[in-house]
């Protein structure tokens, strides 16, 4: 441990210009990279790291920590930097390999790979919304275990967000939400240099920012002079003071502060070249010829935060003791819920539906969502405004609003993009199992989180309704066509379609299981036959992805050649609202004398991640006749029925109707599988 240092001006411009050269000497190396942002903006980063910043950089999930966000995440070499001076799991030599193969550093922060980086930036305005959600989570957490004299959870999220991060709709959707339910703990520093790629900002963005926040709710604040340390530091006191608005800082900078391109768009950018890093540390007082140069006593001020942040946290921790032995119970479930770990026995609460009827699977995800949420404290969520729709609502969960966090019913209004952002945001916060509903053909409005949340390996549950055609009269605007196979195709999400309430337990069980990647639930608008268990196979094979719901019987006059111990002629293949009709046409097929087997295959992710012989075992190389059933477009199909298989899918849009005509005449009837798998055979 270096020693401690005195804090005086020189030692501060000492400070800031380290993490400029640093950043600057990073890029130059990668010859790629964007060196503006860390330059412009190293002053008010350098001010919240070690004037402010609650953290401990030998242990980065400490539960009661401050969150430091990089919105603008092109800017990733300012994060590193930091990560490194203050004494992060991030070497000097990670520095050095900024965006290369392997390397802890890459072109935008991933908080999968290095220690520190609380979020997944890069796409504009999402770690803006992620915030949101952060705070969110924060005040949910805190209003549920919160005692007086004992904040246990009383942490606030900072963020440094670029005019980029705030032209982008999901930061307006997230800034309304953020200001509408008063979240003091958030804090945005926004970095008001006035240019982007193409130039100016005014080529396209001429508001003023600080007073739209103020319409959304928010306090605001300007920092004329971003070189301002004590200005940048009295600004956050300020935020940090209004405890009922969430605050954004503009401070006014220079984008590429020292280089020669100084103040225009061709510092945004790309390496400078040798002689523009030399011209900038000439001019910021730097050795020129020193490469990755870190002065003792700047090394020495940072490192301060290893020691600061282990006192903080222990002390934290002594509160936390004490906490437990005043409030014995509560602090019990404190644990529990931030843990991370599922409740015992969690299982055991979910539905039979021994005595189900036949419903839509949203309303048999809606039973599912209100038999665990009283055995699992850590299950909340919401909708985009469609909460009786999509049957998301908790029952007595009570709204999550302003002066009432701790209600788990959370309605994000018509903001599907920031509602998925913020669930990201309340996943990696820690401590909570996030859910959000809407249509499934809104998923498109929230896809780039979708897929952040599948890179940044978080749990978050999408239930997606109204998943089909068969939602009826609203038309093709609303009926999704090319949905499922857009979601297929983002990796680690798993989307699941299930083809009765048997089939949405399951879901909803594997959902629950997947800590560490987010699901999509498809679910039906319309009622759906409930499957005889006693009769086809147990719905826990969704587990797998794709299971044998119905065999082949044998026949007394069978249609073609029978290899080894195997019945089947036919595969059907179906997932969900298309199974039962899957199961119809089998019936008729057998009487016909076609041996025909029924696959329910919900989720294709589980399906894949299954071993070779599994799915052999499924879908048998020896029976090229397979017919797909699926109310949406044919693509990816293909790898399930093989090149003699045949698919009726949906390769259009829908059309106004109620949903079992416009079903039927686009093709998902009993004649038209009866007819395509008669001639596959």
């Amino acid at each position: 441990m270096h020693k401690q240092t005195d804090n005086t001006p020189e030692l501060d411009q000492l400070c800031v210009n380290t993490i400029r050269t640093l950043s600057l000497d990073a890029v130059q190396k990668a010859e790629s990279g964007h060196p503006g942002l860390p330059l412009g903006a190293a002053p008010m980063a350098y001010v919240l790291w070690t004037r402010f910043l609650r953290h401990n950089p030998k242990n980065p999930k400490w539960e009661n920590r401050d969150r430091f966000l990089l919105s603008a995440g092109h800017g990733s070499m300012l994060l590193y930097s930091l990560l490194y001076l203050t004494g992060y799991d991030l070497s000097l030599d990670e520095i050095k390999n900024f965006r290369q193969w392997g390397s802890k550093t890459p072109g935008h922060p991933e908080n999968i790979l290095t220690p520190g980086v609380e979020i997944t930036t890069g796409p504009l305005g999402q770690g803006f919304a992620n915030g949101v959600g952060m705070a969110m989570a924060g005040a949910h957490l805190a209003a549920k275990f919160n005692k007086e004299r004992f904040p246990v959870i009383d942490h606030n999220i900072y963020a440094i967000v670029s005019d980029g991060d705030l032209m982008e709709g999901v930061a307006s959707e997230a800034a309304s939400l953020a200001g509408h339910l008063k979240l003091g703990k958030l804090i945005y520093l926004y970095d008001d240099n006035k240019v982007t790629i193409e130039g100016f900002t005014d080529l396209a963005f001429r508001e003023d920012v600080p007073k739209r926040l103020e319409a959304y709710g928010w306090h605001t604040v300007t920092v004329e002079d971003g070189n301002d340390l004590d200005a940048i530091e009295a600004a956050v006191r300020e935020g940090q003071s209004v405890g009922t608005k969430p605050s954004l800082i503009s401070v006014k900078t220079t984008i590429g502060y020292g280089m020669p391109t100084a103040g225009t768009r061709k510092a945004h950018s790309d390496a400078p070249g040798k002689e523009a890093v030399r011209e900038t540390k000439r001019h910021l007082g730097w050795p020129e010829d020193k490469q990755f140069y870190v002065p003792d006593e700047a090394l020495a001020h940072f490192r301060q935060a290893i020691e600061r942040g282990a006192r903080q946290e222990e002390e934290w921790k002594a509160l936390v003791e004490n906490y437990l032995k005043k409030y014995s119970d509560l602090g019990k479930t404190w644990q529990e819920t931030m843990s991370g770990k599922l409740p015992e026995s969690w299982e055991k609460h979910l539905p039979d539906f021994a005595d189900a009827k036949p419903m839509a699977t949203r309303a048999a995800s809606g039973e599912v969502i209100n038999a665990l949420a009283p055995h699992m404290p850590m299950l909340i969520g919401g909708s985009a405004d469609l909460g009786v729709s999509n049957n998301t609502d908790i029952k007595g969960g009570g709204d999550f609003e302003a002066g009432s966090y701790e209600g788990r019913i959370i309605h994000f209004g018509v903001r599907e993009h920031a509602m998925g952002s913020t669930l990201t945001g309340m996943s990696l916060n820690g401590g909570l199992i996030p859910f959000g509903g809407t249509f499934l053909t809104f998923s498109d409005y929230m896809r780039p989180a979708i897929r952040l949340a599948a890179l940044s390996e978080v749990q978050v549950i999408y239930v997606f309704t109204h998943d089909s055609v068969g939602l009826g009269e609203d038309g093709p605007t609303h009926q999704p066509v090319e949905h499922f196979a857009a979601l297929r195709g983002i990796p680690n999400l798993a989307v699941i379609r299930p083809a009765d309430n048997h089939e949405v337990r399951e879901a909803w069980r594997i959902a629950i299981l997947r800590r560490n990647a987010p699901t999509a639930l498809a679910l039906t608008r319309q009622k759906v036959p409930l499957i005889d268990r006693s009769r086809f196979a147990s719905a826990e094979g969704l587990r797998r992805g794709a299971y044998i719901l119905a065999e082949a019987e044998a026949v007394a006059r069978p249609l073609g050649r029978v290899q080894g111990d195997v019945k089947a002629q036919l595969i059907l293949i179906a997932t969900g609202s298309e199974v039962s009709l899957a199961l119809e046409a089998r019936e008729k097929l057998q009487q016909e004398g076609l041996a025909t087997r029924v696959v329910s295959m919900p989720c294709w992710e589980l399906f894949e991640d299954q071993p070779q012989a599994y799915r052999n075992e499924i879908l048998p190389p020896s029976i090229p006749a397979r017919l797909a059933v699926e109310a949406g477009v044919r693509q990816g199909w293909d790898r399930y029925v093989g090149a003699k298989g045949d698919t009726i899918c949906l390769d259009r849009f829908g059309a106004s109707a109620p949903g079992d005509v416009a079903l039927r005449n686009l093709g998902f009837n009993l004649e038209n599988v009866l007819k395509r798998s008669r001639a596959l055979v």
